[in-house]
């Protein structure tokens, strides 16, 4: 059996997309064909995904279970959906929370920053920068009312620092360390055993 001719095998490999001077917009994002699930846009550049751990894949659906469980009527919840911040920067935070009218359909690729009632990012290795710097920094500029960051503690349980934004300033205050359990008031009354990451739901 005779290979394939180099040039139908180049035809065949993926042609990563060349920015455009300036870089890439925020637009750019649903209309570059064959970019990888969960690409993101910062600073006009594109930021591509690595493989997902356990960890992260368990503690998405942790949070996006207890949210779901526990949000008001009045307020929804998905995951891995991008922010519009600007026109240079379109995030994705693994789980957010928005009202239920700033859905705009089942072709909904993004949210507006001022409909973000929380923004939640898995820490994961290649990411430790962009979600422990860079994101935060953004979100708060745009007006993400509340950022939490989730990391795993040597057991691999769920450590969540908690951040509310300062209005005045467009920046975040912590507002706290939780190790085991969650239990807030603001966005709204909730608690989350963060041991549970490992069970499934009944």
């Amino acid at each position: 059996m005779s290979a394939a001719p180099e040039s139908k095998l180049a035809q065949q490999r993926y042609r990563w997309p060349i920015p455009p001077e300036g870089g890439w917009t925020a637009d750019d994002l649903d209309r570059i064909p064959g970019l990888p699930p969960h690409t993101e846009l910062i600073d006009g550049s594109l930021v591509f995904m690595s493989p997902q751990t356990a960890f992260h894949g368990r503690a998405m659906r942790l949070f996006e279970n207890a949210l779901l469980d526990q949000a008001p009527d009045h307020l929804d919840v998905l995951r891995e959906m991008t922010i519009k911040l600007d026109q240079r920067n379109r995030p994705e935070p693994d789980v957010l929370v928005f009202p239920v009218e700033a859905n705009t359909g089942f072709r909904q690729t993004w949210f507006r920053p001022e409909d973000v009632v929380l923004a939640v990012e898995v820490v994961s290795d290649d990411s430790v920068e962009r979600d422990r710097e860079v994101k935060p920094r953004k979100y708060a500029a745009a007006g993400v009312r509340h950022f939490w960051r989730v990391e795993a503690s040597d057991e691999g349980l769920p450590v969540v620092y908690v951040y509310e934004l300062d209005p005045a300033l467009k920046t975040y205050v912590a507002t706290g360390i939780h190790h085991d359990k969650l239990s807030l008031t603001v966005p709204f009354p909730i608690e989350i055993d963060l041991t549970a990451i490992n069970r499934r739901r009944p």
